[in-house]
């Protein structure tokens, strides 16, 4: 008996088929970041968000009766300090004394702490401009530390030598006078150290000029005789 014909179109046919599998690869974009406990490093030449106002000229926020807040070492073992009031720095000047010390420190094994962050927009018009209409268009970022304020803080299995003359190189870079500070070394109050016996209160504490009182027989023997002997 000879076989029965059956059509490819048949239902039992196509059904009965077997489907090719479609493996399918997961994409992964490029801006994934797997899982990780120790946080991405934010930006410190700029912030993310931006301002939402534009930001006042101004001046650092000093205390009223001083402070001794971000004067002294807390992570490494040596920094750089300034010792100039009233100082603007900006970001390209923060980049550039960073640049300074990881080129002098190339090829030794080091860490080096960020104290402070360019987070204040400065904003100009043109030279040529007259005066009003507004505050002007946006042109760098820029930060403003106080007095005594720590700016970089090094740590690491480096010579105090050449730690310092790397702070010397970026202290050249930026605007100001500058100091070099070791783990250790007193806090400071304004310009005042708090060292050989100076303390926070003694610095506090009101000072009012002692008055002298003369006596009534000093003040007696002072005048002249009117009556004779």
């Amino acid at each position: 008996m000879a076989a029965k014909h059956i059509s490819p179109l048949h239902p039992s046919r196509i059904f009965s088929a077997p489907r090719p599998r479609c493996l399918l690869t997961p994409i992964i974009p490029t801006y994934f970041r797997s899982f990780s406990s120790t946080p991405s490093t934010l930006d410190w030449l700029s912030p993310k968000a931006g301002e939402s106002s534009k930001s006042r000229k101004g001046k650092p926020r000093v205390p009223i009766g001083g402070s001794t807040r971000g004067t002294t070492l807390v992570w490494g073992d040596y920094g750089l300090r300034l010792l100039d009031h009233d100082r603007r720095i900006s970001a390209s000047q923060l980049k550039i004394a960073d640049e300074t010390i990881k080129k002098r420190l190339r090829g030794t094994k080091y860490r080096l702490y960020h104290r402070v962050a360019a987070n204040i927009g400065v904003y100009t018009s043109g030279n040529d401009q007259r005066m009003g209409k507004g505050k002007g268009s946006f042109d760098y970022w820029a930060c403003r530390p106080h007095v005594s304020k720590i700016l970089f803080e090094l740590k690491g299995d480096v010579h105090e030598q050449v730690v310092r003359d790397a702070f010397r190189m970026a202290g050249n870079k930026l605007p100001g006078l500058w100091e070099f500070v070791r783990k250790g070394d007193p806090a400071v109050m304004g310009i005042t150290k708090l060292s050989h016996g100076v303390t926070e209160e003694s610095l506090r504490r009101a000072r009012m000029p002692e008055l002298t009182v003369p006596s009534v027989a000093a003040g007696a023997e002072a005048l002249p005789t009117t009556t004779g002997p």
